[in-house]
């Protein structure tokens, strides 16, 4: 197997291959398209259907609980498949199964549109799950083995649009479709998307080259299973439990043990076989390592603080799901043009910089976004959320590049599926600590605020006198103007903790970022001329 800076024979080469193996002229950027279009889908389709629950549960007849298993479904799949998808590449070849992604996730998102109930619905998304799972990390590693280290950071500026993009997009796109033709076609819109997607990874996909035959070896089924339970257990426990009172639940509890002794099981046993299903080996890689930490602290950033701002719009000022998508629309596009830019400059400058810019400035913006008051708007979020997605990308782009730019072709595809898979958690991580101290702190500053709102207290009875008059004046008796001043007055005290609520996990996640600059010291340089680390 050829290493990056290793010069294949004449007679080895493919055609549109240099002496290196990579891809020459327009075909590379054909194959980037293609690869990075599976992984846009992907992303989308993560946080595209958040917006429509409401409308799910409707046509379905579900509980709110119950509803929740067609985003927790899809998750727990996701996460799952994520770390075999370098296993399954090598068994099957790298094009043949990123096809059969595609083409499993493009008919799974047909059987989701086509849903008469919740068990259907919620076993159509975990089918897109597991086939989306083979798409996320197998695209990227596609592009570190397409394109030469000096043209890798406007390859993977491609591929991080979509990324990046993608969890704004998909509110946005859910909620228009939603709202215009039914929540069925936040489904059906994969299908000409896919189909072409498909198409194009026919036409433009390399053959895979001559290689070790893992299908001949005997497969991991213990290690595949040991990975279910852990990953699922972890996973599944991150989406539920908030919404059962963590470890008051048994439910919980048993996840949490399943999860622990799964993941020490199964670090054990991939450690102790020759060819397990999932290759931690690749960790012996430092800036892998470091990378894959950093990523999931990314992942928190990207994904956890990027929830709280759609949570914020529609439950305190009352934005629709449009609304709010288009809140986030200038973002994303900041994020799309910083891509492009830092694409070209990144194999040139050295990638903890700008990670460390990125965080830096990823911590203003979150203090920024802590200002907010009952009385903020579209005016007050606009800079801080277009900063947000300019200052996150200088984190993501660089980091891919540091992490795995340097890392042996043969473990580009290993390396990409653990780093991707951390990122996920990362995202699941942060949306279950920022849930659960989003509604700790809201408790807390209600009970602050409502010792404060007494009988006894001058300003209060001020502030209910003039409501009271208000509502009179409305054409209320006095009775009913009175309780619906005390009805008013309530609500200010639930709005203004709820304000000071979001403002703490804006802190919050700008405190985690700046803490995370200690990790660049572990970070490689990133770049054109990086060079693979020593195994150790």
């Amino acid at each position: 197997m050829a290493t990056t800076h290793s010069r294949l024979p004449r007679s080895s080469r493919q055609p549109n291959t240099d002496n290196s193996g990579y891809v020459r002229g327009s075909l590379k950027w054909a194959i980037a398209l293609t690869a990075s279009l599976g992984a846009i889908l992907e992303v989308i389709d993560t946080s595209i259907v958040n917006v429509a629950l409401n409308d799910i549960q409707a046509t379905l007849g579900a509980t709110v609980s119950e509803v929740g298993w067609i985003v927790t479904g899809y998750a727990i799949a996701n996460v799952v498949l994520i770390p075999l998808s370098a296993w399954l590449g090598d068994v099957f070849g790298k094009k043949t199964y990123f096809i059969f992604s595609m083409a499993g996730f493009t008919a799974a998102s047909v059987l989701c549109g086509l849903s008469v109930n919740l068990p259907m619905l919620v076993i159509a998304r975990i089918l897109q799950g597991l086939f989306g799972g083979g798409l996320l990390a197998k695209a990227q590693a596609i592009l570190f083995e397409t394109f030469p280290p000096a043209e890798q950071g406007v390859a993977q500026s491609v591929f991080g649009v979509g990324v990046i993009a993608g969890p704004a997009i998909g509110p946005t796109l859910g909620g228009y479709l939603t709202d215009t033709l039914g929540w069925r076609w936040i489904f059906f819109i994969n299908l000409p998307i896919g189909i072409i997607a498909v198409i194009m990874a026919i036409m433009f996909l390399r053959p895979d080259p001559p290689q070790r035959k893992i299908a001949r070896q005997k497969v991991d089924w213990l290690g595949i299973a040991l990975l279910a339970i852990a990953i699922g257990s972890l996973q599944a426990f991150l989406e539920e439990g908030e919404r059962d009172d963590w470890f008051a639940s048994s439910l919980i509890t048993t996840l949490a043990i399943a999860a622990a002794v799964g993941l020490i099981l199964f670090i054990w046993r991939e450690l102790s076989i020759k060819y397990p299903a999932v290759d931690l080996r690749v960790l012996r890689h430092r800036t892998l390592a470091a990378g894959s930490l950093y990523s999931g602290i990314l992942g928190m950033g990207l994904y956890g603080a990027l929830f709280a701002v759609p949570l914020f719009a529609q439950g305190v000022l009352g934005f629709s799901a449009t609304q709010t998508g288009w809140l986030l629309a200038p973002g994303a596009l900041a994020s799309a043009i910083v891509m492009v830019l830092l694409g070209k400059i990144s194999s040139k400058v050295d990638a903890r910089l700008l990670i460390g810019t990125g965080a830096v400035g990823t911590t203003i913006v979150m203090f920024q976004l802590a200002q907010i008051t009952p009385q903020s708007g579209t005016d007050d979020l606009f800079y801080p959320l277009l900063w947000r997605g300019a200052t996150t990308v200088l984190m993501f782009l660089p980091l891919s590049l540091a992490s795995l730019g340097s890392l042996p072709k043969q473990d580009v595809s290993a390396g990409s599926g653990f780093y991707n898979l951390t990122r996920q958690l990362g995202g699941s991580i942060g949306i279950a600590v920022l849930t659960t101290l989003l509604d700790r702190r809201e408790a807390f500053h209600k009970a602050i605020l409502l010792a404060k709102v007494t009988a006894f207290d001058p300003q209060t009875n001020q502030r209910l006198d003039t409501l009271t008059a208000l509502f009179q004046n409305r054409g209320f008796d006095a009775a009913t103007a009175h309780q619906q001043a005390l009805a008013a007055l309530k609500q200010l005290v639930n709005t203004q903790a709820a304000v000071l609520s979001y403002a703490d996990i804006f802190r919050f996640v700008g405190v985690v970022f700046f803490c995370s600059l200690p990790l660049l010291l572990f970070l490689g340089k990133g770049g054109a001329k990086a060079k693979a680390p020593i195994a150790h």
